[in-house]
């Protein structure tokens, strides 16, 4: 599978869920890929501002698709 429509196929599963999830849980979305190819869809998506990834307070990773695409760098932040 292409990279373009790997992303594509992450972005889409995020946006279908609706809400966030674990970073972990994102392969369990899209189990025809691999977890290299996810994280490497995860860190594109991230850095054009297509998901928030942020950090709980548990230290878990969280990922969910924004509303609209933006050319706006990573919001990758900790909660507070």
């Amino acid at each position: 599978m292409a990279i373009a429509a790997v992303i594509s196929h992450v972005h889409g599963a995020l946006e279908r869920l609706g809400s966030d999830c674990p970073m972990e849980d994102v392969p369990s979305l899209c189990p025809e890929l691999t977890w290299n190819q996810v994280f490497l869809a995860i860190d594109y998506l991230s850095r054009t501002g297509q998901i928030c990834v942020t950090l709980d307070a548990g230290r878990t990773y969280r990922v969910k698709a924004t509303r609209a695409a933006t050319a706006e760098p990573s919001c990758v932040s900790a909660c507070p």
